[in-house]
């Protein structure tokens, strides 16, 4: 009964394969004449300090107005999900992942906040940008 315990704990699960072998995808643009915006809230984010090893918890607010390409939400699920296991400070992953983003997607403008969950009576928010934002008459 112990060995089989062991080789359970012991193999990569389905949803770690993912992680790891997940990359930024993108898709075209479906309406490259208009200028939008999208938004994405990913209230899970996870990295370690890299001078503690304690886990640091944030919600990520990504918004963006792409130009030729779409940044596929499932590629962002894994690939920001990557992040878990990675000692990192606030500044380097916030940068780091905005730099992937563009990379990847060579949006229009973009916007990405790290809110980090205060630690030790400490609140941090990260906020970086990328291009100039094209004004939309929206009404929200």
């Amino acid at each position: 009964m112990i060995r089989q315990e062991k080789d359970i704990n012991e193999r990569i699960m389905y949803g770690e394969r993912e992680i790891e072998a997940g990359r930024l995808n993108c898709f075209p643009n479906p309406n490259i004449n208009r200028d939008y915006e999208i938004s994405i809230e990913f209230p899970e984010f996870t990295c370690k300090c890299p001078f503690s090893g304690y886990p640091d918890f944030a919600t990520l607010r990504i918004k963006y107005q792409p130009n030729s390409m779409v940044i596929e939400l499932k590629a962002i699920k894994l690939y920001l999900n990557s992040f878990r296991e990675k000692k990192i400070s606030h500044e380097e992953v916030t940068n780091k992942i905005i730099d992937d983003f563009v990379q990847v997607s060579d949006p229009k403008w973009m916007q990405l906040e790290a809110d980090f969950n205060p630690r030790g009576n400490v609140h941090t928010i990260i906020r970086v940008c990328h291009g100039k934002r094209n004004n939309l008459e929206l009404i929200l």
